[in-house]
């Protein structure tokens, strides 16, 4: 899901240039690019080189998991399917001792958690899962959607969405209250170590270390497996079914998704194979870069 962070961030010296993974699937007429994106990243990350701009170049369309509207559109959209307008209090539909280090969590990240009150839970655990990552040095404006989607613009391509916003917050409305609990009291229990988390995925992501990276990225989801489900393999068959279709079509496709869904079991790649479609890893030498 994509999350967006609007609190300013300092500047950064730009580093040496990240080689993220990169795959391709491709028929007689059709080339589909497959990258796995990260939406939050540090200001001075360098990736939109070698051989992913040189994709991106070559591509007709740009394919996100969905275009992001704009912001008052996306508040309304959470806003309704956020709110319980029947149920208890959000704090009450924990236990007490869950309740008591969620409530710490939110005041330690500056959230005042009675504004939530007559959230669902699945709104306050993408809330905290959120609210760290300005203070850590991230930002929604240097994310790879982000970036891809102006880059598309300023190049007149097309930019397509394989989802929509009220489905991808559908996924986490949908769920069961027992599951939203699980979520959230999961998330809570996971912020200790979200600087040593998100720091690891970064670097696995930036060397395109995609085992390590499907470890690290999809690890919390161990602990929900109803909501790995919905979040992550039931998506990842539906897109590997919509680059069959895909494939129908001539031209070249270029398709930004979370890393996590191109990572680790049951990704996009292993259910592509599973439709009898091989992908290839693309390196610079496909470009004839050094």
């Amino acid at each position: 899901m994509l999350l967006t962070l609007s609190a300013p961030v300092a500047a950064q010296t730009p580093e040496p240039s990240a080689d993220p993974a990169l795959w391709v699937v491709k028929d007689a007429d059709t080339t589909i690019y497959l990258f796995g994106s990260v939406h939050v990243l540090k200001p001075g990350t360098v990736w939109f080189d070698d051989e992913v701009k040189a994709a991106f170049d070559k591509a007709d369309t740009l394919v996100l998991e969905m275009v992001e509207p704009d912001q008052a559109t996306m508040m309304q959209k959470v806003t309704t399917l956020g709110i319980d307008p029947d149920g208890p209090p959000l704090s009450e539909k924990l236990a007490a001792d869950k309740r008591a280090a969620y409530v710490a969590a939110m005041t330690a990240n500056g959230i005042p958690w009675q504004a939530l009150e007559q959230f669902y839970p699945w709104m306050a655990g993408v809330t905290l899962a959120v609210a760290p990552l300005s203070k850590l040095g991230f930002a929604a404006d240097q994310g790879v959607e982000k970036i891809l989607t102006a880059a598309a613009k300023q190049a007149g391509k097309p930019v397509e969405g394989l989802e929509t916003v009220d489905q991808q917050l559908g996924y986490f409305a949908g769920l069961p209250e027992e599951q939203q609990v699980a979520f959230l009291n999961a998330t809570v229990a996971e912020l200790p170590d979200m600087q040593k988390t998100f720091d690891q995925m970064i670097a696995s992501w930036k060397k395109g270390e995609t085992e390590a990276l499907g470890r690290e990225m999809n690890a919390s989801l161990e602990t929900t497996p109803e909501l790995a489900q919905v979040l992550l393999f039931n998506r990842n068959a539906n897109w590997a079914k919509w680059i069959k279709a895909r494939l129908d079509n001539p031209g070249t496709v270029f398709i930004a998704v979370g890393a996590g869904h191109l990572a680790g079991p049951k990704d996009v790649q292993d259910q592509l194979e599973t439709l009898g479609i091989k992908t290839q890893r693309v390196t610079k030498a496909d470009f004839g870069l050094k």
